[in-house]
Parts: structure tokens; sequence; C-alpha cells
């Protein structure tokens, strides 16, 4: 009888343990993306996972810092209008959040936190102040744009969620993203020079 031979595991890394959360993020949602779900996955102790982040939140950071970098970014003219530039943005975040059951809730409790999710808010204040946003209003415009992806996110995966739990029985209008971010949009470009 030959010898039974080991199969040689990739060794525990940062990256590796992110991209086994997504995966069960995929599959499981966020209540029960747990460090012993992420451990078993791996085929590891979740002590082994300690040895790599402080904590479960700071697992959690870095998934939401990897949901918004998986973002799909389709090349945008640098002469589009600022607007145009900030709504294509904007529809890209959400895109990237509702691609993962629960990413909406992941990605907007981390950011709120401050352990991920930081480059959606800085990218836009940048992109704002370069608009002639005075930067007095960037940031709360960003904040602003950040909460309306999110909370619109977070209202469909939570509605698609009930829906499929029985939970709800009537059907409701969807609330219309693009014309809300138009809305949004148009707002801070009214009160966009004042401070």
């Amino acid at each position: 009888m030959p010898p039974t031979r080991r199969t040689r595991q990739e060794p525990l890394s940062h990256e590796r343990i992110v991209a086994t959360a997504l995966s069960l993020l995929s599959r499981v949602g966020l209540p029960d993306l747990t460090m012993r779900a992420i451990g078993t996955e791996l085929g590891v102790q979740q002590s082994a996972l300690y040895h790599h982040f402080a904590n479960k939140q700071a697992v959690l950071g870095a998934v939401a810092d990897e949901i918004i970098a998986r973002a799909p970014r389709p090349p945008t003219a640098g002469d589009a209008p600022w607007q145009e530039r900030v709504q294509e943005r904007c529809a890209q975040l959400h895109a990237a959040v509702t691609a993962y059951p629960d990413g909406a809730d992941l990605v907007m409790s981390m950011w709120a936190f401050g352990m991920g999710g930081q480059a959606p808010f800085d990218e836009l204040c940048l992109l704002l102040r370069d608009a002639g946003i005075s930067p007095a209003v960037a940031p709360t415009a960003a904040r602003t744009l950040l909460h309306f992806v999110y909370g619109h996110a977070y209202d469909e995966q939570s509605h698609e969620q009930a829906a499929r739990s029985g939970i709800l029985t009537a059907e409701r209008e969807p609330t219309d993203f693009g014309t809300g971010l138009r809305i949004l949009v148009s707002g801070i470009e009214a009160h966009g020079g004042t401070g």
C-alpha cells in the first residue's frame, strides 16, 4: 500500500483569511460569519486567526475594505462633469455592497466604527473639492452621499431578506436609486460653494 500523500496547504495569511471571510459572507450572511466558521473553513483553530487580526472587528473591517476594492470601476472620462463622476462612483459602490448578502450592513457599520470602508469617503471628498465644492461642505456632502448609497442598499437587502423569509407579504414600490442620487448631487451643487 503506497504511503498517503499529504496535500501541502497554503500558509495562513491576511489575504487568505479575508478571501475566506468574503466567501463565507456570500454563502451564510453576516450573522453566521464568525471567527469559528472562518477557522473551520480554513482548516485551522480560530485562535490561529488572531496571529493576523486582533479581533473579529478587524477581520470585518478588512472584509469591508475588500468589498469596496472589488467595486466595478469602468473608466470615466476625466473631463466628464463632476456630477456625472460622483453619480457613477456612488452607483459602483452601491453595486459592490449589494453583491454580498449583508454587504451594505457590513460596510456601513465598519465605516461608522472607523474600522474600515474609509476609502470611498476620502475619494468623494477629494472629487468634490477638486470640483470647487467648499472644503467646509465637501466632507458633509461626501458623508451624505455615502449615507444614501449604503442606506439604500441596506434597505434593499433587508427587504429582500424579509421577503425570502416570508415576513413580508405586501409588495412595495422600490425607491429609484438613480433619481435619489441626482437629487442629492443637485443639492450639493446648489449648496457647494458656501461653508
